[in-house]
């Protein structure tokens, strides 16, 4: 089974654990049962693996997120990378392109495009399956998964059936809808659209050469920039005629908000937190070293983070986007291909960072033109490398790089670092890389 996820969204709505290069599936909030915790894109990753071992899983999603991908798959994991954002009709182009000509599947083979971060369970899996097969028939272009409605929702699109087989034509697809709309809708025997469809490659490929100018992956992705951006609902799925759809009637969740997360949260405790027994409906999603404690609230989500607390009515939370929107300050926490990194203190002249780094991995070998940097070893050991000169490093070590130092650190066990970096211009982008 070929399957892409669409990774995306800034995770603002899950705001201060979520950030711009931090997105929600990357939150690690679901226990298992080791007693550590997993994110949405680790617990979809391993539960395709466990229906279909064989599958080959490609995220399409944008550069911000590799590093964090990495970080949480591993090197394995196909990505199709896309440049800048142009919808997902162009995501999902580039990524049919790269499963053809990066990966070297055949045209002729099926592929699964969904969300990368549902809340599901395996028969949801086994059902992406059976819809890859209906695919492969060739009965139609594209064959949807449609969603058996459990309420009149507002925020999804509807599909509606000609018949109520498991498999059925489609007779037409309905906008995002009021309630009364929705009730109606479901009345006519109509299905959610949660963005999940089957389709062979070669189709797709066809479709994005009727409508883009290019000659392969490598000629796509260089002209991405320049593409426009559109929908895949509106340039291909509203417009195809020879399509199905499958209905699917188990658990499926959209955790895109704080009030639908917890809905779907094991313990109502995750880090350092305290409920008193006249706490009702309450969750504490903590991710800093310091104690919550919460007394008497009902209804109430905590969440702290490096950058920022929330305290909020659960029903509120849905609504926190445009005040997230109006916070802008230093990303605090990011999780990187070698490992991590918190940013502890910024001061006008400096900024301490706790660095840790995964045994075997390393930094760029890179160097700063406007900043000093003073690495103090806390854990672990490693190596740095400080223009060319390698030299052993272990607890309680000191290394200093002045500007335009070229330098690296590698992590033989895992390694943590405090780095402080001191000048009047600290930037992420004074940044220069270099091979070693």
């Amino acid at each position: 089974m070929n399957i892409v996820l669409l990774s995306g969204g800034s995770g603002k709505r899950l705001w201060p654990l979520s950030n711009d290069i931090r997105s929600k599936q990357f939150i690690k909030i679901f226990k298992k049962e080791d007693g550590t915790y997993e994110s949405m894109v680790q617990r979809v990753y391993r539960q395709i693996k466990k229906i279909d071992d064989k599958a080959t899983v490609t995220i399409a999603t944008s550069k911000t997120q590799v590093s964090a991908i990495h970080n949480q798959l591993g090197q394995e994991v196909g990505i199709s990378i896309e440049p800048c954002r142009r919808d997902t009709f162009p995501a999902i182009a580039l990524a049919t392109a790269y499963l053809v000509d990066v990966k070297g599947i055949s045209p002729e083979e099926s592929v699964v495009v969904c969300p990368v971060d549902p809340f599901v369970e395996d028969d949801y899996f086994e059902a992406l399956k059976s819809l890859s097969e209906q695919a492969d028939k060739g009965e139609a272009n594209l064959v949807l998964m449609g969603i058996e409605p459990t309420y009149p929702s507002e925020k999804y699109g509807y599909i509606i059936p000609k018949s109520s087989d498991d498999v059925s034509e489609v007779s037409t697809f309905k906008e995002k809808p009021s309630i009364d709309v929705a009730k109606e809708y479901i009345s006519q025997g109509a299905l959610w659209n949660g963005g999940v469809f089957a389709y062979k490659l070669k189709y797709v490929l066809e479709k994005a050469h009727s409508m883009i100018d290019f000659a392969d992956y490598q000629d796509l992705f260089n002209k991405y920039e320049t593409l426009k951006k559109i929908s895949f609902d509106y340039a291909v799925v509203e417009k195809e005629e020879k399509i199905q759809v499958m209905r699917f009637s188990g658990e499926w969740k959209d955790l895109g908000t704080w009030n639908t997360l917890t809905e779907a949260m094991e313990e109502n405790v995750v880090g350092k937190g305290i409920l008193n027994d006249t706490c009702s409906g309450v969750h504490i999603v903590n991710e800093m070293d310091v104690p919550v404690l919460a007394m008497g609230l009902t209804d109430v989500v905590i969440s702290a983070s490096p950058e920022g607390i929330l305290v909020s009515d659960k029903e509120q939370s849905s609504y926190i986007k445009p005040y997230v929107d109006n916070i802008v300050q230093q990303i605090m926490f990011a999780e990187k291909s070698w490992g991590n990194f918190k940013v502890i203190d910024v001061e006008d002249s400096s900024m301490t960072i706790k660095v840790t780094l995964n045994a075997g991995h390393s930094m760029n070998y890179h160097s700063h033109n406007h900043r000093d940097e003073v690495w103090v070893v806390i854990s672990g050991t490693g190596k740095t490398i400080l223009d060319g000169v390698e030299k052993d490093i272990k607890p309680g070590d000191v290394v200093t790089m002045k500007a335009g130092c070229k330098h690296t650190v590698i992590a033989t066990t895992e390694l943590k670092l405090i780095e402080v970096q001191l000048g009047n211009a600290i930037s992420v982008d004074d940044k220069h890389k270099f091979e070693l």
